[in-house]
């Protein structure tokens, strides 16, 4: 960074920012205080100063992205979030479940070069442990080299309940019928207070992160999330925030933490008003430089919009998620996103953001190098 670490203190002092600089640019870890105060900050442009320095010292300008395809499997649900647009019950309109079979066509079908398959969905126990594992074997069965991320948390919780098993042995047997990794998401805000006010039927927070432990341990590799813009207090944020950082320090199992942006349309909380722009790049910044022990960043488009997206690339996000397809979860919230982007809509994101684009597959192997203008496909020989 060109800009002298007394020019940034100076800047940090008018931005009740004292010692955040320092402390970022010699690689010590912030405190929760200095958490709260990122978040306080009117000094956004600062933050992000900082947040690219992390960023372009771990990853240089590469920004990662996979082609990958989503299948929200059903949207029957019976945790009644008030955050949520999406869940139905059986007999609402617009009420579905999809069949082994369907599923096992819609991967089948979706574009060819997907690397990893997405499935998440609402919790509905009557569909019973069996169909856990027929759905994932079904997902093999449409494209037996795709990489299968599915289950948030909270389904996960479900399925081991239906189960009766221990979960080492629920995994095991997950794995074998196909589970490759999970999205890691279910989490919202950690805060009891805003759990009981929002989501009461949910897994709590002492048990998701007991659940994440217990995943980590067996293996499989997740993401991690908070749902930011509801009711929750900055505190509350932080806290989330450290709760995250400190089971990374246990387990070294969460490869991306990803911010989402609160979208209230068609939801009990339709009242509040999004997320600005502002305040959505400010969370992938307090990200970078708050959850040091996490590889990745991710700016996922389809909640972010692409504008915002695109300029989280130089604010500490080092990836874009993927092409996607047929979205379900957060389109139904408002989110005005297209529904998929190709491989060049997600070049040229990246390029006009000064990056490089990489393809990945889920687990952050390179597949492919498009640093050349051209786009020629340069397959890696790692």
């Amino acid at each position: 960074m060109d800009i002298t670490i007394d020019h940034l203190e100076q800047r940090a002092v008018a931005a009740g920012l004292t010692g955040i600089p320092t402390k970022v640019m010699a690689g010590e870890r912030l405190s929760f205080e200095d958490g709260v105060a990122m978040y306080k900050t009117d000094d956004v442009t600062l933050l992000g100063l900082l947040a690219n320095h992390v960023r372009e010292q771990m990853h240089g300008d590469i920004c990662y992205y996979n082609v990958n395809t989503h299948v929200n499997y059903t949207n029957y649900c019976n945790q009644m979030c008030d955050f949520c647009a999406f869940q139905r019950r059986p007999g609402d309109d617009g009420a579905y479940c999809m069949s082994p079979d369907q599923i096992e066509n819609a991967v089948k079908t979706a574009n060819p070069e997907a690397t990893e398959v997405h499935m998440v969905a609402g919790v509905w126990p009557a569909l019973g442990y069996p169909y856990f594992l027929d759905i994932l074997r079904a997902a093999k069965r449409g494209r037996p080299d795709i990489h299968v991320k599915a289950f948030t948390m909270v389904e996960i919780d479900q399925i081991v309940r239906l189960a009766k098993k221990p979960v080492a042995e629920v995994l095991a047997e997950l794995r074998e019928a196909g589970l490759d990794s999970m999205p890691g998401g279910g989490a919202e805000i950690f805060a009891e207070r805003v759990h009981e006010e929002l989501y009461p039927r949910k897994l709590s927070s002492d048990n998701w992160v007991k659940l994440a432990k217990e995943i980590h341990d067996n293996g499989f590799k997740t993401n991690c999330t908070m749902m930011y813009g509801m009711i929750e207090t900055i505190e509350e944020r932080v806290d989330h925030l450290q709760r995250l950082r400190n089971l990374q320090d246990e387990t070294g199992g969460f490869q991306t933490y990803i911010p989402l942006a609160f979208h209230p349309d068609n939801t009990k909380l339709e009242h509040l008003e999004k997320p600005s722009p502002t305040e959505r790049l400010r969370s992938i910044a307090v990200g970078r430089l708050f959850l040091d022990n996490i590889p990745h960043i991710k700016a996922y488009w389809i909640m972010l919009g692409l504008e915002v997206a695109q300029a989280a690339l130089t604010m500490g996000a080092d990836d874009l998620d993927g092409t996607v397809s047929q979205e379900k979860i957060y389109h139904e919230a408002g989110a005005s996103t297209p529904q998929q982007l190709t491989r060049a809509d997600i070049h040229k994101l990246i390029r006009e953001a000064g990056r490089r684009p990489v393809e990945r597959n889920t687990v952050y192997d390179v597949i492919a190098d498009f640093s050349d203008e051209s786009d020629s496909f340069e397959k890696c020989t790692v």
